[in-house]
């Protein structure tokens, strides 16, 4: 299961140890309703809790912010940082670090290669990995085109391949293909000059074509030098289940589009960020964006 969906923000993590901070009992809040929740004045990862008439100051998760859009002061919830309109509340709790995670909670670059992220749960890390040619834009916060990522190193882009110049190649236009250098199922597409790494689908690989700059995806048995490219993998099974999870994913798509944009949540006593996050690893799998066989805990 995604990890997204599977687990549930603690107010405080209780697992690991928690910076100093200032006691409760130095800062008071009268409560306007009986029950409620509210924003604390200057800091964006406290709110106020009101029961009965009693104000009990609360703190999200470390990486989390108390989200107060909620007009009727009823919502408590705690959601991701860069989900939230802090305003003016621009005080937020030390960071808790853990192995590719500065907070507790979030979703954050890798430090060395930029079409990994990692989603980060309580400290616990999931790593994700763009499909070949993407890379994880940090503003966006979604697999984009590696060249239009200004984290990416030069030779990160495309690997470093660099496309023919004007002229030099058969294939027509400002559009060719042309075959990864170790890996079969590879391939790069120049437009324009600039090079995008792609891949073919799981079952087969990439065949040059007649003509320089040409080529296209094809079985592995009718391309010489790949014929072992996938071992004794079954490749019938493994295209049937392509096909089935491609079925299954197009379904999928169109029911989140027939879905509400927006699902008010009833109040909670610790409610999860929303659904709305973004990379959603479940959404970009189905896009293509994320590649699953690289999704591991590390």
């Amino acid at each position: 299961m995604d990890p997204i969906m599977e687990k549930t923000p603690l107010t405080t993590p209780e697992s690991l140890p928690q910076p100093p901070g200032p006691l409760q009992g130095q800062e008071s809040f009268k409560c306007p309703d009986d029950y409620g929740f509210y924003p604390h004045s200057t800091s964006c990862d406290k709110y106020w809790k009101c029961d009965n008439g009693v104000s009990e100051l609360k703190t999200c998760g470390n990486g989390l912010a108390f989200d107060a859009s909620d007009s009727k002061y009823l919502t408590e919830n705690c959601d991701y940082l860069h989900n939230v309109d802090c305003g003016d509340r621009t005080n937020l709790e030390p960071p808790i670090g853990t192995p590719h995670c500065p907070r507790l909670y979030g979703i954050f670059p890798d430090e060395k290669k930029c079409d990994v992220f990692w989603n980060c749960w309580n400290g616990e890390a999931s790593r994700y990995q763009c499909s070949p040619g993407l890379a994880y834009d940090r503003e966006s916060r979604v697999c984009m085109w590696a060249d239009q990522v200004p984290e990416c190193k030069v030779e990160e882009v495309a690997g470093g391949f660099a496309c023919p110049a004007a002229g030099e190649i058969a294939a027509g236009g400002s559009f060719s293909r042309h075959a990864h250098p170790d890996d079969c199922r590879k391939y790069y597409i120049c437009l324009e000059g600039v090079a995008r790494e792609y891949g073919c689908p799981i079952g087969t690989v990439f065949k040059i074509g007649d003509s320089e700059g040409a080529g296209n995806c094809e079985d592995p048995e009718d391309v010489p030098g790949c014929e072992d490219y996938y071992g004794d993998l079954d490749l019938k099974t493994i295209r049937k289940s392509e096909l089935l999870a491609g079925l299954a994913s197009s379904g999928a798509g169109r029911a989140n589009q027939e879905a509400p944009t927006q699902v008010q949540p009833k109040p909670l006593l610790k409610p999860r960020p929303q659904a709305q996050i973004h990379p959603a690893p479940i959404l970009a799998r189905q896009q293509g964006l994320i590649n699953e066989h690289f999704e591991d805990k590390n």
